[in-house]
């Protein structure tokens, strides 16, 4: 009697850890079950910023016709992009644009061009990988970066993470990077003031509120 009470037991524990009957439902869920039903967190808090001219970098991220050009959002982030770009030449902060595959400088776009002593770099997503990015920015005494681009969750959001996991304060305008769509850059933008290891080096602003 004693063993068949305890395999009662058993298997009533194993039911409930299990959602059985009458137990919670939640470990045999998954985050596409629950999708629908998940709350937008509120959008986060955009802080200006003073960046030092003598140890900042803009970084243009795969600005190019073939990318940028065909996609509405980041054609409509080029205005302020360009103002930005605009301010820090005219304080001599340091300005590194990047490339994407089969593109030379010249396919990025003319309002945003890179001017002919800026240097560039070619790579994925993570423009510090495989490139000489690193060793610009530090043969140049740089310890922030000012990110953007598109996507936002390509070349934005792996070459900011990188730099803040590498120490280096990161400023993001939000309105200076874009994706195809709205939700990549909602998401970008909740990872980046929320994510270990990178929301401590993050600082998330607009490009009106950024001065140099």
């Amino acid at each position: 009697m004693k063993r068949i009470c305890f395999h009662i037991l058993i298997g009533f524990a194993a039911a409930t850890a299990f959602g059985g009957a009458g137990a919670p439902s939640a470990f045999a869920q998954s985050i596409v079950n629950e999708w629908a039903s998940i709350k937008t967190p509120p959008a986060p808090v955009l802080k200006a910023v003073t960046a030092d001219a003598k140890t900042t970098a803009l970084l243009m991220l795969d600005f190019m016709n073939q990318n940028c050009g065909k996609r509405p959002r980041c054609v409509a982030s080029i205005p302020a992009v360009k103002k930005l770009l605009a301010e820090a030449r005219a304080k001599g902060v340091t300005v590194v644009y990047s490339l994407i595959a089969n593109t030379t400088a010249a396919d990025v776009i003319k309002d945003v061009a890179p001017a002919a002593n800026e240097p560039s770099v070619l790579s994925g997503p993570n423009k510090f990988l495989r490139t000489d990015l690193e060793k610009i920015l530090k043969d140049k005494g740089m310890q922030t970066v000012i990110v953007v681009g598109t996507a936002s969750n390509g070349a934005v959001l792996n070459t900011a993470s990188h730099a803040a996991f590498s120490g280096m304060n990161v400023i993001v305008p939000v309105d200076g990077m874009s994706a195809v769509d709205a939700y990549a850059e909602q998401y970008v933008a909740w990872h980046l003031v929320n994510a270990p290891g990178v929301s401590a080096k993050v600082t998330l602003t607009k490009i009106d509120m950024i001065k140099f």
